[in-house]
């Protein structure tokens, strides 16, 4: 049996995944999760299998709540479920420590089987972020500018475009409004931007955009 802990931080998702994964006669949901505090406390006391983690909740969460999470149960799989479909964030996820990524999207299909194998030891990733794993690790590779990005400064950039101010972001974080500050110039020194419509515009190009950030 695959012991799971769902974390998300909306009610009726957690529910509906819950639902969907009750009709494996092989995977049993043994707790969940709404918030970064909780993932670790269930991360710290509970013993399971899979993580199946939203990229974005209150609190900790995110890049830095995978690396956190591996840092004290190395071998726990995660498994990040994201609205997200750009590769970048999959690519970025896979490195802090993730065994697989499922787009929201596509769970109804793709998320039992997905469990499956990365509970068995394997790795559930699309061919394109395979292809995105593979160029990142070739010395001198060329990438997209936002993938020169920290995974810090990647952060903030998500907030930015979504409109959160630099103190909330600070808030949010845990950084102070002056760190925050700094990320989001060297951020917009990498990308070669000047001004917020810019870097809007620039995340719109790429789709990049994350609509879920302000709320």
């Amino acid at each position: 049996m695959i012991r799971v802990v769902i974390a998300d931080d909306h009610t009726i998702l957690r529910e509906g995944l819950r639902q969907l994964l009750g009709s494996a006669d092989d995977i049993n949901v043994v707790g969940e999760a709404a918030d970064g505090h909780e993932v670790m406390a269930r991360v710290r006391n509970d013993e399971f299998d899979v993580l199946l983690l939203d990229m974005s909740m209150p609190g900790r969460s995110g890049i830095e709540l995978i690396k956190l999470v591996k840092s004290e149960r190395p071998k726990l799989r995660v498994l990040v479920l994201s609205m997200h479909e750009e590769h970048q964030y999959a690519v970025r996820a896979i490195k802090a420590g993730a065994s697989g990524y499922v787009t929201k999207d596509s769970a109804a299909t793709q998320l039992v089987s997905a469990i499956r194998k990365v509970a068995a030891g394997g790795a559930f990733i699309t061919a394109e972020v395979a292809e995105q794993l593979a160029l990142g690790a070739m010395p001198d590779a060329d990438g997209p500018l936002h993938s020169k990005l920290s995974d810090r400064e990647y952060e903030v950039f998500q907030l930015l475009v979504a409109g959160v101010s630099v103190t909330d972001i600070g808030t949010r974080l845990n950084l102070s409004a002056k760190t925050v500050s700094t990320h989001k110039a060297r951020l917009m020194e990498k990308l070669g931007i000047e001004n917020q419509a810019d870097l809007v515009r620039y995340s719109m190009r790429h789709r990049l955009s994350d609509d879920k950030g302000a709320s």
